[in-house]
């Protein structure tokens, strides 16, 4: 993959990792302007390379109640409106083939669920649009075994595809990430680090999701400290209240500290 190609990306050029953050689901038009608004003042500041991250809608939840989105379209076009608001890429997850070509009209990068990373005709399906496609780890996968999934996007004529690591299901109810994974899985493309979602405990017994923001720095310092291309983080000004995953986001009130500290250990790594 190769990052200046993304539509408006900028600070390409800073020999700085590149970042995807925003809320988990966009709930609205004011909070993603919002949040992206912050997240850009940020970025800037740093000259992080950025792509501005939300779920247009969310099929993968515990219980038939739990919040799936405002509507496919409205969705999708607050990201079309934060893009064209703040000049950056966005990101957005996709569930079934027929997603690719709705969202691609939309946004610049499509992201494949590590739930669903294995199903070949939804990545066929994102391949196929000509955007950057988002390959995240499943859980239950090898980083070895994510070789296969890169392909799959490169036999559709598309080497714009990069990989996201997002832990490992250690039991029922907890993550852990493998940091000998991030070297393997940069052979085959550029590879982030989810921070967040690295640090949720699913399959609780209420049925929401669990995590550790506390943990949040220290699995960041240790992504860039092993190589890892991108940083993956969700944020929200009120995550206490967010209508998904709430429990393993970050506070934005905390990014701008956190983006400091990976930008100083990047300098430091470029040195060597």
């Amino acid at each position: 993959m190769q990052l200046d190609k993304i539509p408006q990306i900028k600070h390409t050029d800073s020999g700085n990792f590149f970042l995807l953050a925003g809320p988990c689901a966009i709930e609205g038009e004011d909070m993603a302007l919002r949040i992206a608004e912050t997240i850009v003042g940020i970025t800037d500041k740093l000259q992080i390379p950025y792509i501005f991250k939300g779920s247009f809608k969310k099929a993968n939840r515990s219980r038939i109640d739990s919040f799936t989105g405002i509507g496919d379209e409205k969705a999708l076009k607050i990201l079309r409106k934060v893009s064209e608001t703040f000049g950056v890429p966005t990101v957005t997850d996709i569930h079934e083939p027929e997603d690719a070509t709705l969202a691609a009209e939309y946004v610049d990068v499509l992201q494949i669920p590590a739930f669903l990373v294995r199903q070949t005709d939804l990545v066929i399906a994102a391949a196929e649009t000509g955007k950057v496609v988002n390959l995240k780890k499943g859980q239950f996968m090898s980083p070895e075994s994510m070789k296969h999934a890169v392909t799959k996007v490169q036999d559709c004529n598309n080497e714009q595809v990069m990989v996201t690591d997002r832990g490992t299901m250690f039991g029922y109810q907890d993550m852990i990430v493998d940091f000998r994974g991030i070297p393997t899985m940069r052979q085959f493309a550029p590879t982030v680090l989810d921070v967040t979602h690295s640090l949720q405990q699913p399959n609780q017994s209420s049925g929401v999701t669990g995590g550790r923001p506390d943990m949040i720095e220290t699995i960041a310092r240790a992504g860039i400290a092993t190589g890892a291309d991108g940083i993956f983080i969700e944020t929200h000004f009120d995550p206490a209240n967010a209508k998904s995953d709430g429990a393993n986001m970050l506070d934005i009130q905390y990014l701008e500290r956190l983006l400091s500290n990976l930008t100083a250990i990047r300098k430091t790594i470029n040195s060597f």
